[in-house]
């Protein structure tokens, strides 16, 4: 029996070329949200969704963050995927005939200076292969979508531009996440342990309740913080550290931020990708 992998987005669009590369073979469902693709998985109509949190030239995928811990899934395993955005139009269009692009926000930022340059006007869209589709359908010459390749092939559109990122090395992030939390076995090896935590409302609580980590030697690659409930002075924090839960420097740092920490809980721990030390 196949997996079914959960994705924001359509055919064509880099959640989905994740998917397929992380589970090849499988089948994949198509959601309109972050949070549809999530539901999917907690009421086990998918095994596993496939997230973008991160990109090394746009930064943090916009609300993902904030609903990770709402979802009560858990974080197996990550992904980083090489994202090259071809500029796209009708199958008769030039480079000169575009005056504007529609995509995601996430990668029109990534396109900026191309889009600049060329004086293309950039227009979001909730999908980088869904702006594909409203090309097809505007019948514009001068409309262009910013996708993957693949998603040229898929909907039958012409490259008018390859490779139009502003960074070459620009790579997308992806965690995996399942309803069971999949503790891998600790072989000594390099792992990341994602967890969120609420501070106490006093003074130097965020520095107390992490230094345990620095003491017991424990390197935080991550640190976000959200504002909770619509108020000023409570704050969730989500963390990822470079450890295993299993390690005795982590539990003694855990320790320390209970003490300080109102609330904490993890999101999983997985084998850290070897990209991250290229």
């Amino acid at each position: 029996m196949k997996l079914k992998i959960a994705y924001q987005g359509v055919a064509g669009a880099y959640s989905y070329i994740a998917a397929q590369t992380i589970f090849p073979n499988q089948e994949y469902l198509s959601y309109p949200s972050f949070e549809e693709a999530f539901k999917a998985v907690v009421s086990s109509t998918a095994d596993y969704a496939i997230i973008p949190v991160e990109n090394s030239n746009a930064g943090r995928v916009t609300d993902v963050h904030f609903l990770l811990p709402q979802t009560g899934l858990y974080i197996i395993d990550e992904f980083f995927l090489r994202i090259e955005h071809q500029l796209l139009g009708l199958p008769q269009a030039k480079l000169s005939d575009i005056k504007s692009a529609f995509s995601h926000p996430q990668a029109l930022a990534q396109c900026s200076q191309f889009l600049k340059e060329h004086q293309i006007h950039p227009i979001q869209q909730i999908d980088t292969a869904l702006s594909c589709q409203d090309i097809l359908q505007k019948d514009d010459l001068s409309q262009a979508a910013i996708a993957s390749s693949a998603a040229a092939e898929i909907y039958g559109l012409k490259v008018l531009a390859s490779n139009i990122e502003n960074a070459a090395n620009n790579t997308t992030r992806f965690l995996i996440m399942s309803r069971n939390n999949i503790l891998p076995h600790d072989n000594g090896g390099k792992f990341i342990t994602s967890f969120i935590f609420k501070t106490r409302n006093i003074p130097a609580s965020l520095y107390k309740a992490l230094g345990g980590f620095a003491t017991n030697d424990i390197n935080i690659t991550k640190l976000e913080s959200y504002l909770l409930d619509g108020k000023f002075v409570s704050a969730q924090f989500y963390v990822e550290a470079e450890t295993h839960p299993e390690r005795l420097n982590f539990k003694n740092a855990l320790e320390e931020l209970k003490f300080y920490a109102q609330e904490w809980h993890i999101l999983g721990t997985y084998q850290a990708h070897p990209y991250r030390y290229l």
